[in-house]
């Protein structure tokens, strides 16, 4: 009987001894990440048989198990790859949202005071100073397009270097992985006892892992873990990682994007299918906000630039020359695909119709079709080029197309980057108009005639017979009129009938006819010779900062801007707001999670007492059998 008493002693000291040192053990990785509480699993050992019935036989200590949830554990995950996705958005989209929107270093400030120094032409369109002043607006300007561009390709390039930071560190936590499967698989035996330790550390390995992309555990029956992201794509199988690697994009090998790493060339993996973490973050933020800023700043430089462009040149310089382009418009860029060795070209046919889009255009072996990127909006087919596709002439320039080839056009990405000064003499400020009107002074009616128009539909090039001497006789009676070209000896019109507030068109130019004419009266339209004192094409000029010419006549430069600006600001703040809700339900998840599976120290405090006791009392009972083998061994 002492030594069932001694034994049943030892399975209690045993249990006891394995209670604390459980104990010490939450207490020890209270702080550690990762990390679920421990508790020891105990039964009584088989009861002995006698003639009296059963006696116990002690304690056995059946198995050390964590306190887990497979779907709080999931539920965690998940919050956590959201809350990392929206805080990498946000970092990223702040930055754009900060640089459009200064009031000093933004767009609008330049702008306006480039408009500013178009209005000083025109109020003094003799001096030198006032034009030479332009110039120098003009290039301030430009340098604020291309700082702007700057900033954003400086991002981009962030995005990039991010990216693939990304992908080393996912490569480095799914190799991890893969070697846990295969520590745990060989120390679990038959299942039922576990290491405990190494399924935290594979679970808080899980947890960094969705911090970066959104991963799904498959749990496998020897109770492996198996990883995918994406729609699917595997990540760890068993004991083998998946490498990712960054991929230069097909379409635009200045992209970097995602693509498994096999034994030969990586393979893309669509980056749509990339949720969650700020992988997710960074391809979308890429796609949805740095994209469409950087192709909104460059349609902007180009509308400004193409429509000023179209303007100065209907109007005549101090030399009495025709106007000239004032800047220098970059065409639309176009990108083949690799392995695409035909040149097509772009050009701008409707500035008012280009979008913040980029596009793809695809050849199937017989015809085209253009694929607009931001909707997926397909145009075409078309038999063959040229074609015109908002805005944009798609003409081929050499080589013969293959089936499967496609090219990348951008309209917009690098407008801001590019555009340039064209002008840099001031006598080449094209502020006069190169026609100019008059009424005969031997004239006895009071017969008008407004200053001449050019016609924009007339460029480019210019009517050849713009600046020719035109005459316009009345008729007796004057309720008609003919119009002769004098410089070319030929009538363009006779019996034309008069209307007070008519308008006429000849020669690349319209006026405004009214007043009471005379018989024999005559109104002319001749070349504005020694028009040092003309304003009037730097007042049309200065009308085009109110004047909307983007959006399909929509939008001004400034609306478009402002458009631009309010579109990051709506982002900027509902990721915010939508990070910031997110935080809370991981924090919520987090408590739940922790109140099963987290280190409570006071309640750990009290176990250490309690089975300190349990300890010392299992002790009492040793020594309690030994006294009782003593008595046993004096008796004679």
């Amino acid at each position: 009987m002492a030594g069932s008493v001694m034994n049943i002693g030892l399975t209690a000291l045993n249990a006891a001894q394995a209670g604390l040192v459980t104990t010490g053990h939450n207490i020890s990785n209270a702080a550690t990440a990762g990390f679920h509480r421990q508790r020891v699993d105990s039964s009584p050992q088989i009861p002995q048989l006698s003639g009296a019935g059963f006696f116990g036989r002690g304690v056995s200590v059946d198995n050390v198990r964590r306190a887990y949830s497979e779907v709080l554990d999931r539920q965690m995950q998940l919050a956590q790859t959201q809350v990392s996705f929206y805080a990498t958005y946000e970092a990223q989209v702040n930055q754009v949202n900060n640089l459009v929107a200064d009031p000093a270093s933004g767009l609008s400030p330049a702008m306006q005071e480039f408009f500013r120094a178009v209005q000083d032409v025109a109020a003094s369109p003799g001096t030198t100073t006032s034009r030479q002043a332009l110039i120098s607006q003009s290039g301030a300007m430009i340098s604020r397009f291309n700082a702007l561009d700057q900033r954003l390709t400086d991002l981009r390039s962030g995005v990039n270097v991010e990216i693939a930071g990304t992908i080393d560190s996912i490569n480095t936590i799914a190799s991890q992985i893969a070697t846990l499967n295969g520590k745990i698989g060989s120390l679990s035996g038959n299942g039922t006892i576990q290491p405990n330790d190494l399924l935290d550390q594979r679970d808080n390995l899980v947890m960094e892992l969705n911090k970066l992309v959104s991963a799904k555990v498959i749990r496998q029956n020897d109770g492996g873990y198996n990883v995918t992201i994406g729609t699917g794509q595997a990540l760890v199988v068993g004991e083998t990682p998946l490498r990712l690697a960054v991929v230069p994009n097909a379409d635009d090998p200045r992209r970097l994007d995602v693509g498994y790493l096999f034994t030969g060339a990586p393979v893309p993996i669509d980056g749509r299918s990339l949720t969650g973490g700020s992988l997710g973050a960074l391809l979308q933020f890429r796609s949805e906000s740095l994209d469409p800023a950087q192709n909104a700043l460059g349609r902007i430089a180009i509308g400004l630039g193409q429509m000023f462009n179209e303007q100065h040149r209907l109007g005549q310089d101090l030399n009495g020359a025709a106007g000239v382009d004032f800047f220098a418009v970059p065409a639309p860029a176009v990108t083949p695909r690799s392995g695409t060795t035909a040149v097509v070209n772009a050009a701008f046919t409707d500035v008012s119709a280009l979008t913040t889009s980029d596009y793809r255009l695809a050849y199937d072996g017989t015809s085209y079709s253009v694929t607009r990127l931001s909707d997926n909006v397909v145009s075409g087919p078309f038999a063959g080029l040229p074609q015109t596709v908002d805005g944009v002439r798609l003409s081929l320039g050499s080589g013969t197309p293959a089936a499967g080839n496609s090219w990348l056009f951008q309209p917009t990405r690098f407008g801001a980057r590019d555009l340039g000064l064209a002008v840099n003499d001031p006598s080449l400020v094209a502020a006069a108009a190169p026609v100019r009107s008059s009424a005969t002074v031997s004239n006895l009616g009071t017969a008008t005639i407004d200053a001449p128009v050019v016609d924009a539909s007339s460029q480019p090039p210019l009517n050849a017979a713009l600046s020719n001497t035109v005459t316009i006789t009345f008729n007796s009676p004057p309720t008609t009129f003919n119009v002769v070209d004098n410089t070319a000896a030929a009538t363009l019109a006779t019996n034309v009938a008069f209307t007070a507030g008519m308008t006429i068109s000849y020669n690349g130019w319209s006026t405004r006819l009214a007043g009471r004419p005379e018989a024999s009266d005559t109104l002319v339209v001749q070349a504005n010779t020694g028009g040092r004192a003309d304003n009037r094409n730097a007042l049309l000029l200065a009308a085009l900062q109110s004047t909307p010419g983007l959006d399909g006549g929509a939008s001004t430069y400034q609306t478009a801007y402002s458009a631009m600006v309010g579109r990051v600001g709506a982002v900027a703040s509902e990721v915010k707001v939508t990070g910031s809700a997110q935080t809370e339900i991981l924090k919520e998840t987090k408590a739940a999670q922790q109140s099963l599976s987290g280190v409570n120290l006071d309640e750990e405090a009290a176990n250490l007492i309690r089975f300190q006791q349990a300890y010392q009392a299992a002790s009492k009972l040793i020594s309690v059998s030994s006294r009782l083998f003593d008595s046993i061994l004096e008796i004679n």
